[in-house]
């Protein structure tokens, strides 16, 4: 496997990922969107994506990772929220998450960014054991507010 940083010329790799990413949440299927949201945000530099490549000759998509650039005013430095991460379910318990959450993580720190910080369901408990072995801290002391139009 290989982790690259993903580019507009991957997209037709990612979308199908994305879409499953995205029907995981209870979100109803749409290829076509989610292949057009990957290539806006490539296209336009608003994320940095890592790409899960296997290693044979015609590499698959084995998951991915998104991450949006934020601010920490306290630190005067910049933070990045890993709001996407999605491993395919034929590539499960094979290192691939835990793979594209260290890039993620080198990433940051090359960047000299305060972190990364990333929200994820309640109920999504292989993902909590995952964050939590490999040091991320669960948040105890403040509490999400969103305003949903």
């Amino acid at each position: 496997m290989k982790i690259i940083p993903a580019t507009p010329e991957h997209v037709l790799v990612i979308g199908p990922l994305f879409d499953q990413y995205r029907v995981f949440y209870k979100q109803p299927s749409n290829l076509t969107a989610s292949t057009q949201f990957i290539q806006e945000r490539l296209t336009h530099k608003e994320s940095i994506i890592f790409l899960a490549l296997s290693d044979e000759a015609t590499p698959i998509g084995l998951g991915f990772t998104q991450l949006y650039p934020s601010f920490s005013s306290e630190s005067l430095k910049r933070l990045w929220i890993l709001n996407d991460l999605y491993v395919s379910p034929a590539a499960r318990k094979q290192g691939v998450g835990e793979a594209l959450m260290e890039r993620a993580s080198q990433f940051a720190k090359d960047d000299h960014a305060k972190g990364l910080s990333l929200e994820t369901a309640m109920n999504n408990f292989p993902a909590q054991r995952l964050y939590e072995r490999i040091g991320w801290k669960r948040d105890e002391e403040f509490y999400r507010y969103n305003l949903i139009f």
